[in-house]
């Protein structure tokens, strides 16, 4: 048996950070919005006639294998940590070889990790047999991935991930909530564009430390916290009026708010490509993921999209990505 899964990553408008619990608990009206591309993760799973585990990445170029007798090694194994922990907590009856890989560029910030995570839950999910409801692989990749990082995981990714599409996800007291935004995706398309710094990205820009500051109570996190929220309320009623100049308004006021949480949110290379996106009729630079490298999505003027990509390309170590908008999410076949 053969089952291959597919999930896109994503491009975070606006409210990440807030996203992770329980940090939308303090900001009544918690809200993110993202959007999915077309760049994506792969699982490939393969069964075998022999004992044998064999967990392959692609991106990471590294192996691990083990048998079904002692599949308890891989919950603590340091290599291939999320795929390892995802076996060990499926614990399939039956060798397999499982392989995966990427679209994304390597510590791009476009929720690589929380879209691998998703697209191998429900691989191997339909490997032993559909023990679980679509409805539970979130909560489940959350749960695992906190185990590989040790911290808190933000939950906005693995939504984009599984269902694609443009969305606001809701957090607050009784619960998660994805809306689905139905927007001009022509528009959208055309007045974005994405480029890969050429810079992974690195530990200067830590969520939890920053967690840690707000759950000490920290004056100055809340307040921008409380812009976070804010810019996401308005970035999604602005979407849906169809109103993108005023989106536009609201992306370019976030960005300085955005680098209060940090100075190390973008490097002097990422501001230099946001200088050159700028002149070129970009509006707003939004830093994808938690910064300090990975990739920039850049608000453009109506029809300069291929100016400031080609200003971006004339860059040295920028890489510009070609997208489309996702609306498939995540994908499954058996065969």
């Amino acid at each position: 048996m053969i089952i291959e899964t597919s999930a896109p990553t994503r491009v975070d408008l606006a409210g990440g950070t807030i996203d992770i619990p329980p940090l939308y608990l303090f900001h009544e009206g918690a809200a993110t919005v993202n959007f999915a591309v077309s760049l994506l993760a792969h699982c490939r799973i393969e069964t075998r006639d022999d004992d044998r585990i064999v967990l392959r990445s692609i991106d990471q170029e590294r192996t691990v294998e083990t048998t079904l007798g002692d599949i308890d090694s891989l919950r603590d194994e340091s290599q291939l940590q999320l795929l390892s922990k995802l076996v060990y907590f499926f614990r399939p009856e039956m060798g397999f070889e499982m392989t995966t890989r990427s679209e994304a560029p390597a510590g791009a910030g476009l929720a690589g990790s929380s879209t691998l995570n998703i697209a191998c839950i429900a691989a191997l999910n339909k490997l032993v047999g559909d023990r679980y409801s679509p409805e539970r692989f979130i909560q489940i990749a959350a749960n695992v991935e906190c185990q590989v990082i040790r911290v808190p995981t933000g939950y906005q990714d693995y939504y984009s991930a599984q269902y694609g599409g443009v969305a606001s996800i809701h957090f607050g007291p009784e619960g998660i909530r994805r809306e689905g935004l139905n927007i001009d995706l022509e528009t959208l398309e055309r007045r974005i564009a994405v480029c890969y710094t050429g810079e992974p990205r690195n530990s200067g820009t830590n969520n939890w430390e920053i967690t840690k500051r707000h759950i000490d109570g920290d004056g100055e996190i809340f307040e921008i916290f409380d812009g976070i929220r804010d810019t996401s309320i308005e970035l999604r009623k602005a979407l849906l009026a169809d109103d993108w100049d005023t989106a536009g308004v609201i992306l370019a006021k976030a960005h300085p708010e955005r680098k209060r949480l940090s100075p190390n949110i973008t490097t002097p290379h990422m501001d230099a490509l946001i200088d050159a996106a700028l002149a070129a009729g970009a509006i707003a630079p939004k830093v994808c993921g938690a910064g300090g490298g990975g990739c920039i999505a850049f608000f453009t003027e109506d029809s300069k999209r291929a100016d400031v990509e080609a200003a971006l390309a004339a860059q040295e170590g920028c890489r510009v990505l070609e997208w489309r908008p996702n609306l498939d999410g995540l994908t499954l076949s058996v065969s």
